[in-house]
């Protein structure tokens, strides 16, 4: 493969004539350009990217780091982050920790041995150690917090209205006319658990009905989490359950399945996450949509954004989730009972 030096003796000029035409670093005539391109041409030269984003002291990378990428949740939103980031010049690198502190370090530290540019984070529960803060230092690389808010990280954070969602999820059980409204809840570790947990008891109480903590599960955004709290939580006989997130959802319906439980004649459901195949399941569920590929496009323009103007105020970002009625809530099924009536 050609060197720098090649293209130098074939185009006849210095070696730092090159370095400035490839990596745009000073001025050079036309006549000149027009030869050292031409050389790059003839001998396939491709340039040193390490080198190039030293000189240049940018590397238009930008690092990604999501808690669960089987989670049907995010595909989606990085697939938004990639489209914007791409769109804005920069090439993005995923990586995924399983919500595994010790993984998310990892991957922290190599995105800055790399030299990304900035980083999009979906924080792991808990701190980052001393060691890494000290590492990405304050505003030293950008970074936008995805989701999951933290007051002891700086910068910009893309957040959904997680409170919002559950509190209209469950809002929509209570007109149904159900009383008796357990929860699956998410990681309360992290903030979209506690604000969607938030949101339900908000609800609760401003229907009147008192938040009875044995009707709630712990859940981990997981299969089986659904599943095993569903087994536990229909021992108490809920009329209805608000379930935070579709793979949890999954298991409860295997729990139910397993007690011979009807969705929704016996049990409702409402929960959150909403993908195109959901109107095939039996029954189809009801949900609250996060709007995940505009989050992530959202998420990579603001960290592009900070990365051409580091001197202005960190902002938060909140979008705004939507109720899609289907049938696992039982309306369909009141709304017919009251037309035979």
């Amino acid at each position: 493969m050609a060197n720098i030096y090649a293209v130098a003796k074939e185009a006849k000029v210095s070696v730092a004539t090159v370095s400035a035409v490839v990596n745009g670093t000073a001025y050079v005539s036309p006549q000149l350009k027009a030869r050292v391109e031409a050389a790059v041409h003839k001998l396939g030269y491709q340039p040193n990217l390490l080198a190039r984003s030293l000189a240049k002291q940018r590397s238009h990378m930008l690092g990604m780091i999501v808690p669960d990428i089987a989670n049907p949740f995010w595909p989606e939103v990085v697939r938004g982050a990639e489209d914007a980031a791409h769109a804005a010049g920069y090439t993005l690198v995923l990586s995924n920790t399983d919500d595994d502190p010790r993984k998310e370090e990892l991957y922290l530290r190599l995105f800055l041995a790399k030299r990304v540019d900035g980083i999009l984070l979906a924080k792991s529960p808990g701190r980052l150690s001393r060691e890494m803060a000290a590492l990405l230092g304050v505003g030293r690389i950008p970074l936008v917090k995805l989701f999951r808010a933290r007051n002891d990280l700086p910068g910009d954070a893309v957040l959904l209205d997680d409170r919002q969602a559950a509190f209209e999820a469950v809002s929509h059980l209570v007109r149904l006319g159900y009383r008796r409204i357990g929860m699956i809840m998410g990681v309360k570790e992290v903030s979209t658990g506690r604000r969607r947990l938030k949101g339900y008891r908000d609800a609760l109480e401003q229907a009147g009905l008192p938040f009875r903590p044995e009707l709630c599960r712990p859940g981990d955004y997981r299969v089986q989490s659904g599943y095993s709290g569903g087994l536990d939580l229909l021992k108490l006989k809920p009329d209805a359950v608000f379930i935070s997130n579709y793979l949890m959802a999954v298991g409860f319906m295997q729990a139910m399945r397993q007690y011979q439980i009807r969705c929704p004649q016996d049990v409702a459901i409402v929960t959150c996450d909403d993908h195109p195949w959901l109107d095939s399941f039996a029954p189809r569920l009801t949900t609250v949509n996060f709007p995940k590929y505009t989050a992530g496009a959202e998420a990579a323009r603001v960290l592009v954004e900070r990365l051409a103007n580091r001197g202005r105020a960190a902002r938060t970002i909140e979008l705004r989730s939507s109720l899609t009625i289907r049938d696992s809530c039982g309306y369909a099924l009141q709304q017919a009972a009251a037309q035979r009536a």
